[in-house]
């Protein structure tokens, strides 16, 4: 189930990233769904939720209620 724009992410992600850290989530989440749809259905879209929030916060770090982007 690929996201084809940010209004289709899960209400969690959508309710509390910003909308460049949902680009960054729907991005890996669409990448890790075809890298390992050999994978049966629930660890699939395991896999890939784990993998999109992993890309996240390579990017942003949560501050209290409120995600803030990583200046390196």
């Amino acid at each position: 189930m690929p996201y084809a724009s940010n209004a289709d992410l899960p209400a969690p992600v959508r309710d509390h990233l910003p909308e460049h850290a949902q680009d960054i989530y729907r991005a890996a989440f669409n990448n890790a769904w075809a890298r390992y749809a050999d994978r049966g259905p629930a660890e699939h879209e395991e896999i890939a939720h784990r993998i999109a929030w992993a890309a996240v916060k390579r990017r942003y770090r949560k501050l209290g209620a409120d995600w803030s982007p990583i200046f390196s």
